[in-house]
């Protein structure tokens, strides 16, 4: 069974369930996936729609951090709670060690030298862990990586 699938079975779960919460991130998710698919005359595959669920995430956590800040703990908590909903669809996150071990492995790999190769090793470690690390986290790593080889 497909990401795509296995999200359309959920909704319909959350439907007999009556649980309205999940069932409108998960709404909204699908609409997200439905409108890639329109707009690039595509049909979505399980790379790309890790890829849009890691998007949507990052957007409910910068408006979590908003909410916070603005002391709206109503809307930060409604926006942590679709976090938890879309990160099912996720797969397993690197831990901090392995994403460094990685970024490590792949700039050895490169050759990179010094923080002038950074567009070309974040473009080999975006291929590489797409939807496996927060990906600022990775940048922090390639950048530490870098700055030890220089």
């Amino acid at each position: 069974m497909s990401l795509k699938e296995q999200i359309t079975e959920d909704m319909k779960t959350a439907m007999r369930a009556k649980d309205s919460e999940r069932l409108g991130t998960i709404r909204l998710l699908l609409a997200a996936l439905k409108q890639k698919e329109v707009d690039e005359r595509i049909e979505l595959d399980d790379a790309m729609v890790v890829a849009i669920v890691d998007k949507l995430v990052k957007q409910r956590k910068d408006s979590v951090t908003a909410f916070t800040q603005g002391g709206r703990a109503d809307l930060a908590d409604k926006e942590a709670a679709e976090i938890k909903v879309l990160e099912v669809y996720l797969p397993q996150r690197l831990g901090a060690d392995e994403v460094a071990a990685e970024v490590k492995t792949i700039v050895a790999e490169l050759g990179a030298k010094g923080p002038g190769d950074m567009g070309k090793v974040m473009g080999a470690v975006k291929a590489k862990l797409a939807g496996k690390a927060d990906m600022g986290q990775v940048s922090a790593a390639v950048k530490a990586a870098l700055s030890g080889a220089a």
